[in-house]
């Protein structure tokens, strides 16, 4: 791991958590990175030690989760949208790249449409291109669908960190991809006390976005993005199954030409190790390098 500051920012209801890794130079470009439904500002700690210092990276813990766990709502996409600019506005000089992972691709893709003087190039990593839900499904059904057992974590309790580790160690999407980054990821979304520690997530605020993955709004953006993008989308999915949350046909189906935004698969790399293990936070790393002007990981 490498060292990187915390920061509050002052957003409605209280103070935003921001983790901030700084470029070697002052006047390197800023990224801004948003994390899952479930996740924390951590889960970006991979991408920024293979950013290497040639870029400031800069993530939020959400609203109701981590360090920002505390933020009352109104929960939802737009909401995490404007928190997302005000950090911009705060800590970033001029307009910032935008990247964003499973919910936070949406969130990102939104605040780029919401405040388009603040963002330019997005990177949207296996999100920000959604689909209308399911009539059939009620609000929690539909929420099982979208994170299944992700919810279920929520409300369990855990003696203490090391069964926290052993428990995110036989998912079968890191069985074969744990680090340092990793535990420090996971550890940041414990909290309590021995024996009955619990996620610092919010159960209202996660049901409350993913039920709103599907607003209007929410879908929509990606067909109104300011700015160029680019989706990186893995080839397996949440569980490491075989099947991702995107494949050529639903992406076909999507209808993205005309949109700005163009699909990139990563081979084998399953929904969280896009962005946690070494191959898909090195793609992810050398896109950022990319569309911000600067050489990437590799020399790219």
């Amino acid at each position: 791991m490498i060292p990187y500051e915390e920061v509050k920012v002052p957003v409605p209801g209280g103070e935003l958590a921001v983790l901030r890794w700084p470029a070697r130079e002052p006047d390197a470009p800023v990224v801004v990175a948003v994390h899952g439904i479930t996740a924390n500002a951590l889960s970006w700690g991979t991408v920024a030690r293979l950013l290497d210092g040639r870029l400031t990276l800069i993530a939020p813990d959400l609203r109701g989760r981590a360090g920002s766990s505390a933020l009352p709502g109104p929960y939802g996409i737009a909401g995490h949208a404007d928190d997302v600019a005000a950090l911009a506005e705060a800590l970033v000089p001029g307009r910032a790249v935008l990247a964003g992972h499973s919910m936070g691709a949406f969130v990102a893709a939104l605040a780029a449409v919401r405040h388009p003087e603040r963002f330019g190039p997005l990177l949207l990593a296996d999100g920000g291109i959604g689909f209308p839900a399911p009539t059939h499904l009620s609000p929690d059904e539909l929420m099982t669908a979208v994170i299944g057992p992700a919810m279920d974590r929520l409300s369990m309790t855990f003696p203490d960190r090391a069964a926290y580790r052993s428990f995110w160690q036989a998912h079968p999407a890191f069985a074969e991809a744990w680090s340092a980054e990793v535990d420090a990821y996971i550890q940041r979304d414990l909290t309590g006390d021995e024996p009955a520690m619990r996620s610092t997530c919010r159960i209202e605020a996660v049901r409350t976005d993913g039920i709103g993955l599907f607003d209007e709004e929410v879908l929509t953006a990606v067909r109104k993005l300011p700015a160029p993008a680019t989706l990186l989308w893995a080839q397996r999915g949440l569980m490491d199954e075989e099947q991702g949350l995107y494949d050529e046909a639903r992406l076909a189906a999507a209808g993205l030409e005309g949109t700005g935004v163009t699909p990139v698969a990563v081979r084998d790399v399953n929904h969280y190790t896009l962005l946690t293990g070494e191959a898909g936070a090195g793609e992810i790393a050398r896109r950022l390098s990319a569309v911000s002007g600067v050489p990437g990981p590799s020399g790219t």
